[in-house]
């Protein structure tokens, strides 16, 4: 099986390209900039924009793992040009080269489109997929964590100082990205859960309320971490500080603020990939522990 896979360069991405290594699928990578050769994987240069790419790309692949979007922007109409607008024309590209199977990386956060602007990009390219014609799968990661994160790891830096601020009290799924690689995987030969609608997360029914998650984050650090539970509006000021202070390149965002304080970011049962298909391996205190290994061991903390 030859899968096309966008986003290859990215922290979802090359999480799916060890994992085909791993199974020995070869890999047709899409990438803005030179990469350095790698067993298994052809890279194509180019980008979500580029029409001709693209059909490089698709060419002579089995399937479509599309997985590159835009998570964090404070211009909206840029999560509408990445997500919604980029998977139009991925779509449109497997159906010239008559691709025959089409899996979206979408986000939980889709699910309450209403609470950000992400989310809503995300539940309006999902309609487009499903609208394609394309034998495809949707599937919704919960909140996503591992080696190279940089998003998550700004909790683990927090939990070195013995303290992890989290939003109002609330349930959240996560899944470990190697886990979700290998659901994405598991999930590109054709006719697999067609037309699914999937939430993969690591298997712990109920998720984890938001305090309890940073408390095992500070056991991993091997701190006994304070978890504050801040308001809405605490959250809000904190947004605007991180954006005097890093700019575009801020992590706290008012946008995901609006998804942040929502209460209820559990999987729900009746969406989870079917046990034949995919079973996630990595349990978050055992995945949290090896994440912070890992960002002691490149430096990162």
């Amino acid at each position: 099986m030859i899968v096309a896979l966008t986003g290859a360069t990215g922290f979802v991405g090359q999480a799916v390209l060890d994992a085909a290594a791993r199974s020995g699928i070869k890999v047709r990578a899409l990438t803005r900039r030179p990469q350095s050769p790698r067993n298994g994987v052809t890279w194509i240069e180019g980008s979500l924009g580029d029409t001709g790419s693209l059909l490089k790309l698709c060419e002579g692949a089995h399937s479509v793992i599309h997985v590159a979007g835009l998570t964090n922007t404070p211009d909206p109409a840029e999560f509408v040009e990445a997500n919604v607008t980029g998977t139009r024309k991925v779509l449109h590209a497997a159906k010239r080269s008559d691709v025959a199977r089409f899996v979206f990386t979408s986000s939980l956060s889709a699910r309450e489109p209403s609470l950000s602007r992400y989310g809503a990009s995300k539940a309006n390219a999902e309609v487009h997929v499903e609208a394609s014609g394309l034998d495809h799968t949707i599937v919704r990661p919960p909140a996503v964590y591992g080696p190279r994160d940089k998003d998550m790891f700004e909790l683990f830096r927090a939990a070195k100082y013995g303290i992890v601020p989290v939003p109002p009290k609330g349930y959240t799924s996560i899944i470990h990205v190697d886990d979700l690689a290998e659901c994405l995987l598991a999930l590109a030969p054709a006719g697999t859960a067609s037309g699914a609608l999937l939430e993969p997360d690591d298997g712990r029914e109920g998720g984890y309320e938001h305090g309890q998650m940073a408390k095992l984050i500070g056991k991993a650090m091997g701190k006994n971490v304070l978890a504050p539970h801040l308001p809405a509006s605490v959250l809000g000021l904190g947004a605007k500080i991180d954006r005097l202070m890093r700019g575009d390149q801020a992590k706290l965002t008012a946008d995901r603020v609006g998804y942040m304080v929502h209460p209820d970011w559990v999987c729900s049962p009746e969406r989870a990939v079917p046990q034949d298909i995919w079973q996630p391996r990595i349990p978050g205190p055992q995945g949290f522990e090896q994440t912070a290994r890992w960002y002691e061991r490149e430096g990162w903390l």
